[in-house]
């Protein structure tokens, strides 16, 4: 038994997978991690989430929802610098704090950053390379830099998969 835990702490996938969970405040469960992440102590993982290399940085909330994807090189902000306050310039040593919160089956592609105090509605895409400084509507496929929506999902098919609990 011991030497079966000591060859997977030594595998990648089962290292960055045991630290994504004992720095998460909850995880309910089927985490998956494929590349280097990390997230803050106030994060609140869904049921099958899946990293493949993303950044959860700041002192605010990050709440994913279930069955989560993104790609590589992601990151999610939950607090900036004071820069229009502060009594300092450019900004000063406090940090604003924002909460992010990501709904179920949303996919985000890589090189993904989403700034802090956004909310990504249940099923929607955030395409490759996008900087999402807004809130986007359930089931919005929306990419850019900042993130404009662009199109819709199918809701008859989306909602007809969900049903079927067709999840990947």
């Amino acid at each position: 038994m011991l030497r079966r835990f000591v060859t997977n702490i030594f595998k990648p996938k089962f290292l960055y997978r045991w630290i994504v969970k004992s720095k998460a405040k909850e995880c309910k469960g089927k985490l998956s991690v494929n590349g280097f992440c990390t997230v803050n102590n106030n994060t609140y993982l869904g049921y099958n989430v899946n990293f493949n290399g993303i950044k959860i940085t700041g002192k605010g909330r990050c709440v994913i929802g279930d069955n989560f994807h993104s790609g590589t090189n992601c990151q999610i902000m939950t607090d900036y610098h004071n820069y229009d306050a502060g009594i300092c310039v450019p900004y000063d040593n406090t940090v604003i704090v924002r909460d992010v919160t990501i709904g179920d089956n949303v996919w985000i592609g890589n090189n993904v950053i989403i700034l802090p105090g956004v909310t990504l509605g249940e099923g929607c895409v955030i395409q490759a390379g996008s900087v999402v400084v807004s809130d986007i509507e359930p089931c919005a496929v929306a990419g850019g830099h900042p993130a404009k929506v662009f199109k819709m999902r199918d809701l008859e098919h989306y909602n007809k998969l969900k049903e079927q609990k067709r999840f990947f």
